[in-house]
């Protein structure tokens, strides 16, 4: 429900994905920062687990570096139980779990 409309898949394979965001009208832009919408991030670890498929039951390490804009296209890497987010070659987060 909370990624419903969220977000669209542009390619996948099994170590990439990339995704476009919604505009700032999706209601997880709306609930972060009143006018400033951006992706709250938390929201990374639902995006890797359905774009994946897989469950999420630990994170070792979050490593935000970037924000996330409404609009944006993302890439999602994974290196086995590694992800990396970046946008325009710039690096977003990254995760170990």
């Amino acid at each position: 429900m909370l990624l419903d409309n969220l977000y669209e898949i542009k390619s996948k394979e099994e170590t990439l994905a990339i995704v476009e965001l919604s505009d700032e009208n999706h209601p997880v832009f709306q609930a972060h920062f009143p006018n400033q919408p951006i992706l709250p991030g938390f929201v990374h670890f639902d995006i890797i687990a359905d774009v994946f498929n897989i469950e999420i039951t630990t994170i070792k390490r979050a490593k935000y570096l970037k924000i996330a804009y409404p609009s944006q296209s993302l890439k999602y890497e994974r290196d086995n139980n590694k992800f990396k987010v970046s946008c325009n070659g710039e690096d977003i987060a990254t995760f170990s779990l």
